[in-house]
């Protein structure tokens, strides 16, 4: 140590540290190095007046971040962080301490303060901080204390700091603090702008705001906001449209049809939300039983907003907490205890007497997700060319809502005609979507070869009815806003009887001249007509192309190039009990469809739980003998009660599937499962495992826990369903919990059911298995969407499928396996949905698939042409610094119909 250099120590007993050390020695400095605690808004609330004159101030923190965060995508790290900031601020801090939050963000912004942040692994320090400080002559000095960065921490507090001047001592802390510089990240952007918004944050009523503001007013502090998330900028700008149309139309009609992964039910949710803010009353949302769940968790986890689940085997209506809120009886089905409700369309296929409850109802919004089930039938056990029970429903509710908006990724499943019949829905009570009785575009076959471009109008006579019913609204083109002006029709009015020659010269020369000429190859009328008005469709690829949603590869297993001996091609080898359950559930099922086919669910229903798991099958047959519901699927459950009594051969093949399985056969799922996750450690990268069914996902977590005694397990179902296995023991857990233990990885085993994946992001997870099929692509893509997002840190996932031989399952998974050879698009060319009667002639699957491929190239060539309306004008909604109070959201949505 050289004669001038001395230790000094201080402590808070005997002065206040913030004035006898830290303000003194920064006021002249040139150079602040600091290892600093966590990143909060204090940071620097002690000496923000001294840092602004230092050249040169690095700030490096501890974070929580796991080091695969590090490795993550730019915006992974952001998404993290900036969750991981908001966890740690509250209304109370940001109201009271603003100057600080603007003092803080301006020193930030002013780019002579650097911050980087450490993973708990790199820097898993609470008090280990330390500094130096370098002055203009070039003298400097280290200190280390245990003090925080708040004023309580120097002024308060019991703390204590040694101040080292010596050089041994200076290098020491900047070798640490240079070690801990090389493995932080910067601190993002969106933190830096997150504590600035806060700053200048205004909360308000939503009178006080325009319609259009509403949405990132609501939005910006729910709980997607504050995850890291945001809406997607086509989502949002789906939300802009919705409030666009309902400007200008009164009322907002749309076929959403973007393609499957890019979160058509996120739109659909927010855009319900701002509806319901804005009072335009109650709000039906109509999807498969299967979905209801998913939809109930997006609105809670990502919107932060109550809706209820109408329970149709039960009569009771269910909130988003998990708790039944008794009712009359059916009756009360229209009577939804919050603004939105949620209704299976199982009870309007088959009937039920709440489906004309229902529709003694006016309603504000009504969503109806899967919307290509409402369609003309084509055949099979109705008169072809009938409009089944859903889209009679659907015609006849749209008459008496304001705001009608169907979700579909395949508007056109297997004709083209089926996209008009969604539209004559939106039609109905608002004939500016179609036209009036007379017009032109409510016939397919007349307007589909315009719209092909096989047939190109210049004709002006022709063009002109084409154009006037109905009639555009000024906004979509000058050349319409001059054809209301000549005739004076006003804006909310969108049909007109005048003749063409009626338009002023002017306009009639430039309307011919815009009949001849192409834009990007498109005629007149494959740029206007009614189709691109109503319908959206955004595709995974061009999403990807412009760098909105990043590209991570899937690898598919079983590998055609590694065989197991598990495993006969694609499928997983059964014994012989498991073949002769399976035959007896088969029998069980033609038994049924010979009294009635109104039973060919029940077929497909045993099955499908049959090939899902030996435990699904098994405990199918024993409710079905027992009249028990499923719990996780009401649709089934309420169909099941309409057969009162189950035939004595029924029962026997019933009693023969149940022997069968009784003998605890061992199930060459879990083994597979085993396989991959220790031989071929994929343990290691983390995994989810998927079922259709409860029964099936918590058989395979209690398998899971005995094989793996040290590992822990989390169930992720539907409410009051999730928990955790580890050592053998259970333990009930709700699933933010879970959520949040994936994130931070404490947990890397997960099982979970469909009915609870939406809102679930699992990219700390590298791998995906399949324990049994879904029949729709959908469900399989939303599967992967789990874990292929971004964050992700590995660029291929691997994703397992199992099925077993020689069953209905592997016939579907060959036909399904050979189109996913796309390893970066593996649905692309595959249906939202396998239809019904698809599964009925499984034979004819591929021919089936083939259909549809060419049907969708047809449509594409000329729908929705919403390129341009991927990227909304203006600056983000997380920068929305006018904000609705939680409270008064949840309060205004609590409300009933």
């Amino acid at each position: 140590m050289s004669e001038t250099a001395f230790i000094r120590r201080f402590s808070s007993r005997t002065g206040r540290l913030s004035h006898i050390f830290l303000k003194d020695r920064l006021q002249n400095a040139s150079e602040y190095k600091r290892i600093a605690g966590y990143f909060r808004s204090s940071i620097f609330e002690v000496v923000g007046e001294e840092i602004v004159g230092i050249e040169k101030v690095r700030i490096v923190c501890n974070s929580d971040l796991d080091p695969r965060d590090i490795k993550a995508s730019r915006l992974a790290q952001e998404s993290i962080l900036k969750e991981k900031w908001n966890e740690g601020t509250d209304e109370i801090d940001t109201l009271l301490h603003r100057p600080r939050y603007k003092k803080l963000y301006e020193l930030l912004r002013s780019g002579c303060i650097e911050v980087r942040v450490c993973s708990a692994s790199e820097a898993p320090f609470l008090h280990g901080k330390a500094g130096v400080i370098r002055q203009r002559d070039g003298s400097a000095s280290a200190f280390i204390g245990s003090l925080n960065e708040t004023r309580e921490g120097w002024q308060a507090h019991y703390e204590i700091v040694w101040e080292d001047t010596s050089e041994e001592g200076i290098a020491w802390v900047e070798a640490e603090f240079e070690y801990l510089w090389e493995r932080g990240v910067p601190l993002p952007n969106a933190v830096i702008e997150e504590i600035g918004r806060l700053s200048r944050k205004r909360e308000v009523v939503i009178d006080e705001i325009e319609p259009e503001d509403v949405a990132p007013a609501a939005l910006v502090e729910a709980p997607l906001y504050r995850m890291g998330e945001e809406l997607k900028p086509w989502q949002r700008s789906f939300v802009g449209l919705f409030l666009e149309h309902r400007s200008i139309y009164g009322v907002g009609r749309f076929i959403l049809a973007d393609e499957v992964g890019v979160g058509k039910t996120l739109s659909l949710a927010t855009s319900a939300m701002v509806a319901a803010l804005l009072g335009d009353g109650p709000v039906l949302i109509l999807c498969p039983a299967t979905l209801c769940l998913q939809w109930q968790v997006e609105l809670n986890d990502k919107l932060g907003i109550p809706s209820a689940i109408w329970i149709s085997n039960r009569k009771v209506w269910q909130d988003h907490n998990g708790n039944i809120i008794k009712t009359r009886g059916a009756e009360d089905i229209g009577r939804c205890p919050y603004r939105i409700g949620i209704v299976s369309t199982g009870l309007i296929f088959h009937q039920a007497e709440e489906a004309s409850i229902l529709l003694n109802r006016r309603y504000r919004t009504l969503i109806l997700d899967e919307a290509h089930r409402a369609r003309q039938s084509k055949g099979l056990g109705n008169k072809e060319g009938e409009p089944n029970n859903l889209l009679k429903f659907m015609i006849k509710a749209a008459q008496r809502s304001k705001h009608v908006v169907l979700g579909t990724a395949t508007p056109i499943q297997t004709n083209v005609e089926e996209l008009w019949d969604l539209l004559e829905v939106l039609n109905q009570g608002a004939n500016h979507v179609l036209g009036q009785f007379l017009s032109h575009w409510k016939s397919c076959q007349t307007v589909l070869p315009i719209l092909t471009k096989e047939k190109n109008v210049t004709n002006e006579s022709e063009a002109w009815d084409l154009v006037r019913n109905p009639l555009p609204p000024k906004t979509e083109d000058a050349l319409f806003d001059h054809i209301r002006s000549d005739l004076s029709i006003p804006d909310t009015r969108f049909y007109t009887d005048k003749s063409f020659t009626d338009l002023d010269l002017f306009t009639r020369v430039g309307f011919s001249e815009r009949l001849e000429s192409d834009e990007e190859g498109l005629s007149f009328f494959q740029r206007n007509n009614p189709i691109v008005r109503h319908t959206v469709l955004r595709k995974r690829a061009t999403l990807e192309n412009m760098g909105l949603l990043e590209r991570i590869a899937v690898d598919i297993w079983p590998s055609e190039m590694e065989r197991l001996p598990m495993f006969q091609g694609i499928a997983l080898r059964t014994s012989t009990d498991f073949d002769g359950a399976y035959k007896a559930a088969e029998d069980f099922g033609d038994a049924m469809r010979r009294r009635t086919k109104a039973a060919g669910f029940m077929k497909d229903m045993m099955r499908q739980r049959i090939c899902s798991s030996f435990a699904s099958g098994l405990a199918t047959a024993k409710k079905l003998l027992e009249k028990r519901q499923f719990p996780e699927d009401e649709e089934q459950a309420s169909l099941i009660e309409n057969f009162e009594v189950i035939l004595s051969q029924e029962i026997s093949h019933l009693e023969r599937l149940i022997d069968f399985l009784d003998r605890k056969p061992a199930d060459p799922k879990l083994k597979a499962v085993l396989h991959f996750l220790k031989d071929k450690k994929w343990l290691e990268y983390g995994c989810i495992i998927f079922s259709q069914y409860y029964d099936t996902s918590f058989w395979v977590a209690e398998s899971l826990t005995n094989s793996l005694p040290d590992e822990k397990i989390a169930l992720y179902a539907g409410a009051g369903k999730s928990g955790l296995f580890f050592a053998g023991e259970w333990r009930s857990v709700e699933r933010e919990e879970i959520k949040r233990a994936v994130r931070d990885r404490i947990i890397r085993l997960v099982v979970a059911t469909d009915a609870a994946c939406e809102g679930l992001n699992l990219q700390t997870l590298g791998i995906l298995i399949n324990v049994d099929l879904p029949w729709n692509p959908s469900r399989l893509e939303q599967r992967i969407g789990r874990i292929k997002r971004f964050g992700q840190t590995r660029e291929r996932v691997d994703m397992l499928n199992l099925v077993y031989q020689d069953t209905i399952d592997e016939k579907v998974y060959q036909v399904l396996s050979q189109r996913m050879k796309d390893r970066y698009n593996l649905f692309g060319s595959l249906p939202d949905t396998i239809e019904d009667e698809w599964i009925e002639h499984i034979e004819n699957l591929d021919e089936y698939f083939s259909q549809f491929t060419q049907k969708k190239k047809q449509a594409n060539a000329f729908d929705l042409r919403y390129a341009s309306t991927v990227q909304p004008a203006g600056p983000g909604w997380e920068l929305c610094e006018t904000v609705l109070s939680r409270r008064d959201i949840i309060e205004r949505l609590s409300e009933g119909w």
